[in-house]
């Protein structure tokens, strides 16, 4: 079955500042930055990582922080607790906005 998803296309990430190397340059700069470490630790910031990739749910970044956290030293129960907070926080997200929908409910039904 023929996808959109080609997990080879993450290795030519890299090619993306073919036609504007200046903005590519000053992205993966800032990209290193962000993901060297600091405060927190480079395995923290890889579980970080992935559950932002399942909450904006890109394959190439699933792909990608799974190998990441795994080379970092987390395990997979660690990584599945993660994923767990960013669906929490995701469901949560949409839950609450259940409120804009009752007020305006309420608001109709008056």
């Amino acid at each position: 079955m023929e996808t959109y998803y080609k997990p080879e296309d993450l290795l030519k990430f890299e090619e993306i500042g073919k036609d504007a190397p200046e903005l590519a340059k000053k992205f993966f700069e800032y990209y290193g930055e962000v993901f060297a470490e600091g405060d927190l630790t480079a395995r923290e910031k890889s579980l970080i990582a992935l559950a932002v990739a399942h909450t904006i749910q890109c394959p190439y970044c699933i792909d990608a922080y799974t190998k990441g956290c795994l080379e970092t030293g987390s395990n997979l129960s660690e990584m599945t607790e993660a994923l767990h907070v960013a669906t929490a926080i995701r469901g949560g997200a949409s839950l609450v906005h259940g409120v804009q929908m009752r007020n305006i409910a309420e608001k109709m039904s008056m």
